[in-house]
């Protein structure tokens, strides 16, 4: 079939419209379109940095006005959503539950042979499980034997804890303090949820169809990202005989090297709203960091990684969206006990802003602010003080 020419802004709203971001409420309201968007995206990255509020709710809040932050934990606790470890920790809908199972293979098969320790210690957890429902790892004694180097130093118990996790033979559900509960999978997955290992060919057409569901427009390897702890994985040759079939569709994009990909069916042209979006570094909008950049002109880097010195525009820089352009980056922290959103730096990008511009900016100010669980902003450093002066001025009103 021939490609599809697309000009970088058709390619830009065709990726902000499967982002979920063509407009607030794009998924609806409340607990359901919490599912919806999650059910569309399928698969909502978990993070557990809370320097502003945790990335999972973030994502849903910058898109769902009326967000709660419980109702992620209602839709694991009904069965709706699950979490597990596919490409990174984060939250599937529960009918995708038998895509996952490649995933706990590939963990249980790829991984170094355990110790006969090891391999005791995970039956005694199991028998444990079995008999309690839920465990946590405050239930073990401290088992370590030589001293912590650090908190990446998992002592043995916990390490046993993860890895049945990962295999598959335990879930995860969460406490109101984020901590994790380890239950087996009987216990909350739905009797009538599908459990059948799909073969490598059908795993990979899942894989190629959510993530260009999610992405919109994408390169080969960014539609692997989701499978990369499957090894040996057929996403580059399915992905080839599917662009034959007409199953999914070439794309030829103005000044970008190819192949890239999107599903047929897709609307080419979908109306993007003015409104401006404050995004979790983790959103799915911000996965790729040479996308963003090729598509929106937007060289961003989370800095949380990055030495300090090295650092250019703060420790937790979120990316401000205006319609399809990238506006700014705030680095802020909520301030929990006094109830206050720092916002360290406030850097502008070069593009001209509209009084309209800023005035959603504004809206989106204040509701991150009561999202945070804050009554106030307060604002350290900007680029533009003009701009600045605006905006606190609006904020006043």
């Amino acid at each position: 079939m021939e490609p599809i020419s697309l000009t970088k802004t058709q390619a830009r709203k065709i990726i902000l419209h499967a982002a979920g971001l063509a407009r607030k409420s794009q998924f609806g309201t409340g607990i359901e379109a919490v599912y919806r968007l999650i059910d569309h995206l399928g698969f909502v990255q978990l993070d557990t940095n809370y320097v502003v509020e945790r990335a999972h709710h973030h994502v849903m809040a910058a898109r769902i006005p009326d967000y709660r932050t419980e109702w992620l934990g209602q839709l694991c606790e009904d069965g709706s959503i699950f979490e597990y470890f596919t490409s990174d920790a984060g939250y599937l809908p529960m009918h995708d539950f038998r895509f996952s199972l490649p995933v706990k293979r590939a963990f249980k098969t790829q991984r170094a042979p355990l110790s006969p320790a090891e391999v005791r210690l995970m039956k005694e957890i199991l028998d444990r499980a079995e008999r309690e429902e839920s465990l946590m790892v405050g239930d073990f004694e401290n088992d370590r034997v030589e001293a912590s180097s650090g908190w990446w130093d998992w002592r043995p118990a916990k390490v046993a804890l993860e890895r049945l996790y990962l295999n598959g033979d335990l879930m995860i559900h969460r406490t109101k303090g984020f901590q994790k509960v380890y239950v087996l999978p009987v216990n909350v997955v739905p009797r009538e949820t599908d459990l059948t290992m799909p073969d490598d060919a059908e795993y990979a057409h899942f894989v190629i169809r959510r993530t260009l569901g999610a992405l919109g427009i994408a390169n080969a390897r960014e539609i692997a990202w989701r499978a990369r702890r499957v090894k040996g994985n057929l996403i580059k040759k399915e992905l080839e005989k599917m662009a034959r079939s007409g199953e999914v569709m070439t794309v030829v994009v103005e000044d970008l090297k190819g192949p890239l990909y999107m599903l047929p069916g897709q609307e080419m042209n979908p109306e993007i709203s003015s409104e401006v979006f404050i995004l979790s570094p983790f959103d799915i909008l911000n996965v790729f960091r040479h996308r963003l950049k090729d598509f929106f002109g937007f060289d961003y880097q989370i800095e949380c990684f990055v030495p300090a010195p090295k650092r250019q525009y703060g420790y937790f820089s979120l990316p401000v969206l205006a319609g399809e352009k990238f506006i700014a980056r705030m680095d802020a922290k909520a301030d929990r006990k006094q109830k206050v959103l720092i916002v360290h730096n406030l850097h502008f990008e070069a593009v001209d802003l509209d009084e309209p511009t800023i005035e959603q900016f504004v809206r989106a100010l204040r509701a991150f602010v009561k999202f945070n669980q804050c009554r106030d902003i307060v604002f350290k450093k900007s680029n533009q003080e003009a701009w600045l002066e605006t905006i606190i001025e609006g904020l006043s009103k």
